[in-house]
């Protein structure tokens, strides 16, 4: 079974690969335009020679973006308030980190099922989720108790494995339909995103200050149900979702989703997926769960000032994902990964650096995020850490999932695309419980960044080394 999943993945890569030869793409797609009054900049996405895009394809991949700008939006807001609740509450850092952990539990159990559902029909599985998105964020606004707190995060868990395993797979039956422009329209995802949560998180910081950290999680409620109404909308990418469940329930012709686990993690190159995936699971968790906190005491404003360096961060995003998209098409996703995964955890070591550094102070133009307050070199270096952070892990986002599929099984996208992102869920499972002990166990601030960045250049040298480039993979298949 694992010779013939392998042997299935081999002859999708060298017809990708015609397909490829047979297409020309315009070097740039990406417009990018930072004259802005705020820190957010204004985004626009353009796509030149359309007419070699079907018309199946540019709607309902703008419709899928705009609901995940919408959706971000929340999720931007709700950021900076979930270690300064659990502060609220009464948590240690170390028990804060449980209750952030919770959702990737959830994650992690729900990730095989949630890829096996979105490959029978993808618009269910995204439509289902959002409805439980929904409901466990209103449920996490109403918590009172730790156990109630902690249910509502494992119900958002199970509801993001559902719908995250249908949005993977709905973008990539998009995206290979334009194989040329694959790596920029994966990475139109992470541009959209970076972009809600750029413009989601400073405007989360002042909803914390004047209504409490409880009402910015009813924000990402009120996203995830304008969400769901637009998924409503969108086509399912799957030609015969009643065939293919029918399919999906033979033993002989599908074997079932652990099986497609358990033979692809025999497989070196996802071995070397899986663990740069769980890498820079800890610079994410490190975005949640450390932060915020370094930020809102080394920045004016608390809440607020930690809002706006995570939008700032957002800003740095929307120029690495479309670097990463145009890099994966031009120069391989492997290599992407490498260079991006090297950058993404410099900026994470150089943040005990910056805090550490002597303070001066210099004047700064961000009126509308400080209000004209001048910044120490200390609270400039520490944002400028967080930033090159941002645009390396954004660079690396698409590159990830573009090579990943290259690899998956077909018929089986959203099932082996789920295994690298249950790797990362697994992983995050005890990072911030790891970085809270590390951070209370070293009196050195920022201490538990530079960890996060240390285990993101594992992941990224383990990837290097594990991982073969497809293009050669392809050309030994055509040797032979």
């Amino acid at each position: 079974m694992q010779r013939d999943i392998f042997q299935r993945i081999q002859t999708k890569q060298s017809a990708t690969e015609k397909q490829q030869q047979g297409e020309n793409s315009s070097a740039t797609i990406w417009n990018q335009d930072g004259n802005s009054t705020s820190t957010v900049a204004s985004f626009s996405i353009s796509l030149p020679h359309t007419e070699n895009i079907p018309e199946g394809v540019i709607g309902p991949l703008t419709l899928l973006l705009l609901s995940q700008f919408l959706l971000f939006l929340g999720v931007g807001a709700v950021i900076p308030s979930i270690p300064l609740y659990g502060k609220e509450i009464g948590l240690s850092s170390a028990a804060n980190g449980i209750v952030i952990s919770a959702p990737a539990v959830a994650l992690l159990l729900a990730a095989n099922w949630g890829g096996t559902q979105a490959d029978r029909a993808r618009k269910p599985a995204m439509m289902l989720g959002m409805a439980i998105i929904a409901v466990s964020d209103v449920g996490t606004a109403l918590a009172t108790t730790l156990p109630a707190l902690i249910l509502a995060r494992l119900g958002l868990g199970a509801g993001r494995a559902l719908s995250e395993a249908g949005e993977r797979g709905m973008l990539v039956d998009l995206a290979n339909q334009i194989p040329s422009l694959r790596g920029r329209a994966l990475a139109a995802q992470q541009a959209v995103v970076a972009l809600g949560i750029t413009i989601g998180a400073p405007a989360g910081g002042v909803v914390v200050q004047q209504y409490g950290p409880r009402a910015a999680f009813l924000c990402v409620s009120a996203a995830a149900i304008v969400a769901l109404i637009l998924y409503a909308f969108l086509p399912e990418t799957i030609a015969d979702p009643r065939q293919n469940s029918n399919k999906s329930s033979s033993k002989i012709e599908t074997p079932s989703g652990p099986k497609i686990w358990m033979d692809l993690l025999k497989d070196k190159q996802w071995q070397g997926l899986a663990l740069c995936q769980s890498g820079a699971s800890f610079g994410f968790a490190a975005k949640i769960a450390s932060i915020p906190i370094l930020a809102t005491a080394a920045l004016p404003g608390e809440a607020a000032g930690a809002g706006a360096l995570l939008s700032a961060a957002g800003v740095s995003g929307l120029i690495g994902a479309p670097i990463g998209g145009w890099a994966t098409d031009r120069i391989g996703a492997k290599g992407t990964i490498v260079i991006s995964g090297l950058v993404s955890s410099i900026g994470l070591m150089l943040v005990p650096v910056a805090l550490a550094a002597p303070s001066y102070e210099i004047g700064t133009d961000l009126q509308l995020d400080f209000d004209g307050v001048i910044l120490d070199g200390t609270a400039v270096f520490f944002s400028l850490a967080v930033m090159l952070w941002s645009l390396g892990a954004t660079a690396q986002g698409p590159a990830l999932i573009a090579l990943a599929q290259q690899f998956s099984a077909p018929g089986a996208e959203a099932t082996s695309l789920s295994l690298v992102k249950a790797a990362g869920d697994g992983t995050y499972i005890i990072v911030p419980f790891l970085l809270g002990l590390f951070a209370d166990t070293f009196s050195i601030t920022g201490v538990e960044c530079a960890l996060a960045g240390a285990a993101i250049l594992f992941g990224t040298t383990a990837l290097a080394m594990l991982v073969s480039d497809p293009s050669n993979s392809k050309k030994q298949l055509k040797s032979s």
